[in-house]
C-alpha cells in the first residue's frame, strides 16, 4: 500500500526544479513590456549593476551571463592563463560539472585538485601544493589562482576564518582567489553575515555570483572587486558567446532578484527547510543523518527498498554511491507539505520493512 499523501510528492533533486521569485517574474515583465538598447545599455543592466554594488558596499564591475558554467569557466579565464594552475577541490563544480568549460575557456589551462574535509578546500594542502607546484620551472603549469565554492557540494559552507586562511595564501603566492557563489545566498544566509564580509573583505578577487538556484530562471553574474582583473572580460563574455544581444532579460532577474532582500528571504527559506528535514529526519528510526546540514543541503542515508518506493511515488532526490546515501536539496519554494510529506513516506515505508 502506498504511503503517498494528497499533496505533489516534493522533488529535492536539485535546488533548480523550482520556479521563479515573483520579483524576478515581475522585473522580466517590466523589461518586455518596452524596447530597451541592446547588449546591456538599458536600464535593467545599469539597475542591477547598482544593486550589487549596494549589496556589497564597494565599486565592483559586475558582467551578466545567462549559466553558472559560463560565469565559472570565464571568470576562472581572466584570472589563470592558458599554461597555469587553478586548484579547486575534487567535489568542485569547476572540476565535476562544467565538462571542461574552465579547461576551453582559459585555453588549456589546468585543474589541480587540493582535497579537505566536507567539501571544503583545506588550507594546508593548498600550500603544500603551491610550494611543490614547479619542481622543473618553466617545465611545469604555474599557479595562478584558487576557486573555492560557497556552499560546497557537500552543503557546507566555508567559514570566514576559513576563507582568510585560503585568502592569505592566494595573497603569499600571488594567486587570485574566485569564488564560485552557486549558492551564495545559502551561504550568506548560513554565515549571517554581509555579503562584503563574505567576499571582497575576506579577501575574494572575484565572484560567480549565483541567481538561478536561488531564484532566477536562468540568471548569473560575474563580479570583480579588483579593475585590474575585469579588463577585456567584456571581450571575453562576447567572444564565449554571453552577451546577450537582449541583456536586459538576464539583468532584469539579477533586479528583481535583489530588490527588497527578496534574494535573501528565499534563501532563509531554503536553509529553514533543509533544518527540518534533517530534523524530522533524525527522529525516523533506521534513517541515517550523514551530517548536519549547514544550508540548503541534506545527506542521508535509508534502506535501499525505501529508496525504491520514494522514487516510485515520484519523490526526487539524488543516490550518492550504492549504500542508499542520498541528497536531498531544498528549494527557496518548499513548504511544510513537502517536508512533511517525504517525512511521512519516508517514515511508512521504514515502519513496512521491520
Amino acid at each position: 500500500m502506498s504511503t503517498k499523501g494528497t499533496n505533489t510528492p516534493a522533488n529535492f533533486a536539485s535546488d533548480n526544479v523550482a520556479g521563479a521569485l515573483p520579483q524576478v517574474i515581475a522585473a522580466v515583465t517590466e523589461a518586455a513590456s518596452a524596447g530597451a538598447m541592446p547588449y546591456g545599455n538599458d536600464p535593467w543592466t545599469e539597475r542591477a549593476s547598482v544593486r550589487l554594488r549596494d549589496v556589497f558596499e564597494c565599486d565592483l564591475w559586475a558582467f551578466p551571463v545567462a549559466t553558472g558554467t559560463a560565469a565559472n569557466a570565464l571568470a576562472l579565464s581572466a584570472v589563470c592563463p592558458p599554461f597555469g594552475t587553478v586548484f579547486c577541490h575534487p567535489a568542485s563544480h569547476a572540476n565535476t560539472d562544467e565538462c571542461g568549460a574552465p579547461e576551453f575557456y582559459t585555453g588549456g589551462a589546468k585543474l589541480s585538485l587540493i582535497d579537505g574535509p566536507d567539501g571544503k578546500i583545506d588550507p594546508a594542502a593548498l600550500q603544500t601544493a603551491i610550494e611543490s607546484a614547479r619542481p622543473h620551472g618553466v617545465h611545469n603549469m604555474p599557479p595562478a589562482a584558487v576557486t573555492i565554492t560557497q556552499e560546497s557540494e557537500a552543503g557546507t559552507v566555508y567559514s570566514a576564518d576559513h576563507v582568510d586562511a585560503i585568502a592569505a595564501i592566494a595573497r603569499q603566492n600571488q594567486l587570485a582567489l574566485h569564488m564560485d557563489g552557486a549558492r551564495f545566498a545559502n551561504a550568506l544566509a548560513a554565515l549571517d553575515v554581509s555579503a562584503a564580509d563574505a567576499t571582497w573583505r575576506r579577501g575574494v578577487d572575484v565572484l560567480s555570483f549565483g541567481a538561478t538556484k536561488g531564484g532566477a530562471m536562468a540568471a548569473e553574474a560575474v563580479v570583480f572587486f579588483r579593475e585590474d582583473l575585469a579588463a577585456n572580460f567584456g571581450e571575453r563574455r562576447k567572444r564565449g558567446g554571453h552577451l546577450l544581444s537582449k541583456m536586459r532579460f538576464v539583468s532584469a532577474q539579477l533586479d528583481g532578484y535583489l530588490s527588497d532582500e527578496a534574494w535573501l528571504r528565499a534563501a532563509r527559506a531554503a536553509n529553514a527547510g533543509a533544518a527540518n528535514l534533517a530534523t524530522g529526519l533524525g527522529t525516523i528510526d533506521g534513517a541515517e543523518l550523514v551530517r548536519v546540514p549547514e544550508a540548503n543541503i541534506v545527506f542521508a542515508k535509508l534502506p535501499l527498498p525505501v529508496l525504491d518506493a520514494l522514487e516510485a511515488d515520484g519523490f526526487g532526490f539524488y543516490r550518492v554511491g550504492d549504500d542508499g546515501t542520498i541528497r536531498l536539496v531544498v528549494p527557496w519554494s518548499v513548504t511544510d507539505a513537502d517536508v512533511d510529506g517525504f517525512l511521512a513516506a519516508t517514515r511508512g515505508y521504514i515502519l513496512a520493512e521491520s
